[in-house]
């Protein structure tokens, strides 16, 4: 129960992430909400940390662990936010979120094969239902798109933030949102490998290492120079957005990280899942003039969101409130391994 709240948690916390973030990189770039977001997670962990007295099992973790929490912090901190990024940049994240859904898939799939977690019918179910939201999006944005102007932010003046009507670019999006649902989706298994029979206080600690290691690779990125320049061109504007974005996303990783300390990966990616929900309403509170809000969007997020809950429901608990006929019954209950 307590792994998924914490993983509703994060769900919410990673929506408001994404809205701010999408809100500063319409005055800024990519490159810099990167590393605004990323140097920012290690303080915050840090202070996490030592307000919950976890700094001793930094040292603690074994060297496996190690390892794969440290390649969970360049996998989704540094080449999965960076894609995600330059996904709500170039589409929005009304149009990117169902796309990411996919990293849904990618988890559960690494889980069952790598983690001997079980796949059932129901869970078939979920993954149709995942996939058929973006596939009606797709339908029906076919029709209308429209190319995006080119023009770079570093060209706008230092408080200019544009109003004008939001022209998505397609190919640009939805390949980096593919991109970002790869690595969303191979991250939990690194972390839930990590921290595996531990509990929520020490998956902060995990957390401060992913962090610290996706802050040293980006580090050395700076050294040239056209992304030095990058960073030293960054506008208050922007990085007002970027900050706001930064912290929310570090909460949300806190959280996720706990939760994956206590908690199966088939029980936490699906709920973290409910972030497309989360991530329609803070737009429409925040970014309704750069986004994408037709019909057709909100219902393929909705099918996807439907989707995700069948992810998470027990399959006994449905069987045991609705009478189903005996074939529905025996699909439903079918599992894999071991079917």
């Amino acid at each position: 129960m307590l792994g998924g709240l914490l993983a509703l948690l994060a769900s919410a916390t990673f929506a408001l992430g994404n809205v701010t973030a999408r809100r500063g990189v319409l005055s800024g770039s990519v490159f810099q909400a990167l590393v605004v977001t990323i140097w920012l997670g290690v303080p915050v962990f840090l202070i996490a940390v030592l307000a919950t007295e976890q700094i001793g099992a930094v040292a603690e973790f074994p060297f496996p662990s190690v390892l794969s929490l440290a390649l969970a912090g360049i996998v989704h901190f540094v080449l999965g936010r960076y894609c995600n990024f330059r996904a709500i940049s170039a589409i929005g994240v009304n149009l990117a979120g169902p796309v990411q859904e996919i990293s849904l898939l990618v988890s559960l799939a690494l889980a069952v094969w790598l983690l001997g977690e079980v796949l059932t019918g129901f869970k078939i179910l979920g993954i149709f239902l995942v996939l058929l939201g973006p596939t009606i999006i797709l339908r029906v944005l076919r029709e209308k798109r429209g190319e995006a102007d080119d023009g770079k932010p570093d060209r706008l003046p230092p408080n200019y933030e544009p109003i004008t009507e939001f022209r998505p670019r397609y190919a640009e999006g939805y390949t980096f949102a593919a991109l970002s649902a790869f690595a969303y989706g191979v991250s939990p298994i690194l972390v839930r490998a990590g921290l595996r029979g531990t509990d929520p206080g020490t998956g902060i600690a995990g957390g401060l290492i992913s962090y610290a290691v996706a802050a040293l690779i980006v580090g050395p990125v700076l050294f040239r120079p056209a992304l030095r320049r990058d960073i030293l061109a960054l506008r208050f504007l922007a990085a007002k957005w970027f900050t706001a974005a930064g912290i929310m996303v570090c909460l949300s990783q806190m959280v996720r990280y706990m939760a994956l300390s206590i908690a199966p990966v088939t029980v936490v990616a699906p709920i973290q899942r409910l972030s497309v929900i989360f991530r329609l309403l803070f737009g429409w509170m925040i970014n309704r003039d750069h986004e994408v809000f037709k019909l057709g969007v909100i219902g393929g997020m909705l099918v996807s969101l439907i989707g995700a809950l069948a992810l998470t429901l027990d399959t006994e608990f449905i069987l045991s409130l609705v009478p189903f006929p005996q074939i529905v019954t025996e699909a439903m209950g079918w599992h894999w391994p071991d079917g």
